[in-house]
């Protein structure tokens, strides 16, 4: 599984089921939808408190309720790296490096600072694009 692909089945499908891998990126395939087609499948896979009646998965709810068991002080609002922490997953300057071809970054890797921020919102986008409620304050 992509590494994306890990990121939003955590906070869209926490208890498994669900679609597991993310919708492409608009640059790899645009003609395809398909791959995602089960992204609004009802509010069963996900967690109690985090979906809506139409099966939305509410991201800052989930992710405010994981950080609240987490030990660490980790601002998900606007850091990829404590974002992918508070998942669970490797935050390394690799990780992200792979990441950043994942989603087709064009920009200087080495500039981690700047990459970091794009792939925030790129995550942040990806969420709401396979059926997440992203608050509006983290849209672009």
């Amino acid at each position: 599984m992509s590494l994306l692909g890990k990121i939003v089945s955590k906070i869209l499908h926490p208890f498994g089921g669900g679609s597991a891998e993310a919708a492409p990126s608009e640059s790899s395939n645009p003609t395809s939808t398909a791959t995602t087609g089960s992204t609004g499948s009802g509010g069963a896979s996900a967690p109690a408190g985090g979906a809506s009646a139409g099966g939305t998965v509410d991201v800052e709810q989930v992710l405010n309720g994981m950080a609240a068991k987490n030990p660490q002080q980790l601002n998900w609002r606007t850091s990829i790296v404590d974002l992918m922490k508070l998942l669970d997953l490797d935050s390394s300057l690799t990780a992200r490096k792979q990441l950043a071809d994942e989603l087709h970054y064009t920009g200087d890797k080495d500039d981690s600072a700047t990459m970091n921020v794009w792939l925030h919102k790129q995550v942040i986008k990806k969420l709401e694009e396979n059926g997440g409620k992203v608050p509006a304050d983290l849209k672009d």
